[in-house]
């Protein structure tokens, strides 16, 4: 193995585990008193000021030069449905069928995206890809009978919130793709307007309901979705960087990331002993779903 190859498996390995890790600070905050909107709005706070620093450090006042108003809307559309309303929907479905349930869930993505792309752009629709959506579905067939998850019980419809998740951020993902085939800005440039679009967004929401009620928080939780926030910053420049390197291939890069549930479970099942039940059942589904994830990206 070869040291850029080497190079590239560690910078994928931090977001798999990061994003394996973000929803145990999210159900702890939740836990806490924390709200979904409000968790939100932490998370994007946290991470839009860091985007935006480290794009004045590396562009300075080059940043930005091949944006066109086209790409703008599409990258502003994108965080409005990924960032502001997917991210509500994560911490509803982290809150309700808990952390680990959730995150194995919202690696359903791929699905959505593969069906997104295959009606609006034309993209073809595999034979490997065919084995991947039936091995994910059956994953999914199998959280559901697994009893596994939030303590305190929840319904399968509840399985419609991590769902609604995973369905928002393919729909932003396809329009994350078509921009960067449209654009010569960089992927960096493009997350920072994403998510300062999600962050307005969530803006706005709260000053139309009233920021009292839904900031009106215990400091905790704050605590919680910070730390959620900058651990997601952080997977996401890994992930940049990765794929950025000559060697970081698509096909290296996206299955290790999507073992980010995996990570979870183990995470789940030692610090949220006295929150969330890790059954076999959610182990077998995790795997499966995980797997059919990988095909479909594939």
């Amino acid at each position: 193995m070869t040291s850029a190859t080497l190079e590239v498996l560690l910078l994928a390995l931090i977001p798999a585990i990061f994003w394996g890790f973000t929803p145990i600070f999210d159900k702890r905050g939740m836990a806490a008193g924390g709200g979904s909107v409000q968790a939100s709005l932490v998370v994007v706070v946290v991470d839009s000021a860091i985007y935006w620093l480290v794009i004045a450090a590396v562009y300075g006042r080059s940043a930005f030069s091949g944006l066109t108003l086209e790409v703008l809307a599409v990258f502003v559309f994108a965080g409005v449905v990924g960032t502001a309303l997917g991210r509500i929907t994560i911490f509803v479905g982290v809150d309700k069928v808990g952390a680990s349930l959730n995150s194995t869930i919202l690696s359903t993505r791929p699905l959505f995206a593969t069906l997104i792309a295959l009606a609006v752009l034309g993209e073809p629709l595999g034979p490997v890809t065919g084995v991947g959506i039936v091995v994910l579905v059956a994953g999914l067939a199998v959280l559901t009978a697994s009893k596994g998850g939030d303590l305190a019980g929840w319904q399968p419809r509840d399985l419609l919130w991590p769902i609604a998740a995973a369905a928002t951020f393919a729909v932003a993902n396809v329009s994350r793709r078509y921009g960067m085939l449209e654009t010569p800005i960089s992927a960096l440039e493009a997350v920072a307007i994403n998510e300062t679009a999600g962050l307005v967004a969530l803006l706005a929401y709260v000053a139309a309901v009233g920021g009292r009620d839904v900031l009106a928080k215990p400091r905790a939780s704050y605590t919680y979705f910070a730390g959620s926030g900058l651990l997601t910053t952080v997977a996401m420049l890994s992930l940049m960087a990765a794929l950025g390197l000559e060697a970081g291939r698509i096909a290296i890069v996206d299955p290790l990331v999507a073992t980010a549930p995996l990570f979870t479970l183990l995470f789940a099942a030692v610090l949220l002993r006295d929150l969330e039940r890790v059954t076999k059942g959610v182990i077998v589904g995790a795997a499966l779903v995980v797997i059919g994830a990988v095909l479909i990206t594939l």
